[in-house]
């Protein structure tokens, strides 16, 4: 007995005949066609207990199709694929009832799995999302790594669910927070971001839950907090690692009770917030070193999503800079394009300040130069104005010289000093010199260590030659981030 029988619709007869066999060979019985007329037929006869689809057709998109399917069979299972592969494309899939999205070109043997989850749940009314309209991409890019992201989130809109998004700076994760709100079920609700880091900490209770008249000096009339602020939508409270005890205990009650108290307040107020965090710290490192919660990170750790870095997808840095060239043109700035050798010398680039960086020097390209296309020399000239340790592209190592040449580090030292001095021509610099230059060299030699072993302290002290208690005494002295697998 077949485990079931699916309806395969793709335009492309090759894809048709892969999944047709693979299918076959896992026990399903399939049929497939190449338009959308006659998959509206078959599932409207009651054919099929799943269907996979392509968006395109040559006669219909299947967006426009998911809902009249989704009217007269409400649990059938349809898993969408596509070769588009933006974010866009996954929110359309989850807003119009898709089971699950797939990017092309996909693993088979993930989606035999997904067929057989699919046919395996309880049976019940998929939801159904409403589409906010917005044509606007808040995330670019289609490497695999994004495609988990798109993913994730399709998977998320629906839900409430308490989100920890970690990456480095620039990586865009207010981004990823803001589009968790706007296409989630509480986009009508206001989005308040704050950034913990930003404000000073002995202010921090005050600003998340609010104060009344008289609960500490200054405070001459009741003020509302950002919970008060962000009722019935979403607060983003970025940089969590920089919260302070006191008000990680607050935030704990929060999200233990789902009630606060304002300070100097005694009457607990109900909440009604959905709460996405973010740091670009491993937090594992800060509960070890006592300044975090443990019980406050597993709360907050319901969703992890991490955000990779540029350079672990530079494939989407071209169409990051197709789209941030064509924001900067709606800004009224000219249009501008990359040849082939700027545009490889950007996608070998490093780029330590991610994404934000790419958006900097983009606009920094459109306002300043007058040609429509920007060549390799000039991106080359653009780069050589970033700070030495970042104007590395991939696999480089050591500094150049005006040359060309290679630089040892002695000599490097040795320039650095001489412009140092050279700032101080009629005075002495300030005393501490000696720990400071120290304290310079130290903090990359550590993080370059730590990175290298990805974090394994052991490793690390003994690749130093130095004794690990020593190492980790460095570690927090110098306030290094250690990776976040470390051991």
């Amino acid at each position: 007995m077949p485990n079931g029988h699916i309806i395969v619709a793709d335009d492309d007869a090759a894809i048709r005949t892969v999944l047709n066999q693979a299918l076959s060979r896992a026990g399903y019985e399939v049929r497939s066609t190449g338009n959308c007329a006659t998959l509206w037929r078959w599932v409207a006869e009651g054919a099929g207990d799943l269907v996979i689809t392509d968006v395109v057709m040559p006669d219909e998109n299947v967006f426009d199709l998911l809902p009249r399917i989704k009217r007269v069979r409400p649990e059938l299972p349809i898993i969408v694929m596509s070769a588009q592969n933006t974010f866009m494309t996954a929110i359309r899939a989850s807003e119009r009832g898709a089971y699950e999205y797939l990017p092309k070109p996909f693993d088979l043997k993930e989606l035999i799995a997904i067929v057989g989850r699919a046919l395996s749940r309880p049976r019940g009314t998929a939801p159904t999302g409403t589409d906010p309209g917005n044509e606007d991409i808040p995330l670019v890019g289609r490497s695999p790594a994004m495609q988990e992201i798109y993913r994730a989130l399709a998977r998320l809109m629906p839900t409430d669910l308490t989100v920890m998004i970690t990456g480095e700076s620039g990586t865009g994760k207010e981004l990823v927070a803001r589009a968790l709100h706007d296409y989630g079920r509480r986009r009508t609700g206001p989005f308040v971001p704050v950034n913990m880091a930003a404000i000073p900490r002995d202010l921090i209770e005050s600003e998340l839950f609010g104060h009344e008249k008289g609960a500490f000096t200054g405070a001459l009339s009741r003020s509302a907090g950002r919970f008060e602020q962000a009722e019935g939508g979403t607060l983003f409270l970025d940089e969590i690692g920089d919260m302070p005890m006191e008000a990680q205990t607050r935030l704990l009650r929060v999200l233990q009770q789902g009630e606060y108290t304002t300070v100097g307040g005694r009457v607990p107020i109900k909440t009604n917030v959905r709460i996405i965090a973010a740091t670009n710290k491993d937090l594992r490192v800060s509960i070890q070193q006592g300044i975090f919660r443990e019980d406050l990170f597993f709360r907050l750790n319901v969703v992890p999503l991490r955000l990779p870095a540029l350079r672990e997808r530079s494939e989407d840095v071209p169409d990051l800079i197709r789209h941030f060239f064509i924001l900067v043109e709606r800004e009224g700035l000219s249009r501008k394009q990359l040849d082939g050798e700027a545009m490889e010398r950007l996608k070998r680039y490093r780029w330590p300040g991610n994404v934000r960086e790419l958006e900097n020097l983009v606009r920094r390209l459109a306002a300043l130069y007058p040609q429509e296309t920007i060549t390799g020399p000039v991106i080359e000239a653009e780069l050589d104005t970033l700070p030495l340790a970042q104007n590395q592209p991939s696999g480089a190592t050591g500094t150049r010289k005006a040359g060309g040449e290679a630089e040892t580090l002695s000599g490097a030292v040795e320039r650095h000093l001489a412009e140092y001095f050279g700032g101080y021509r009629d005075t002495l610099p300030p005393p501490g010199l000696y720990h400071r230059i120290l304290r310079e060299i130290e903090g990359p030699l550590i993080g370059a260590a730590l990175a290298a072993t990805r974090g394994n302290q052991i490793r690390a002290a003994e690749l130093l030659g130095v004794n690990r208690n020593t190492l980790r005494k460095k570690v927090r002295d110098l306030d290094l981030q250690v990776f976040r697998n470390a051991r």
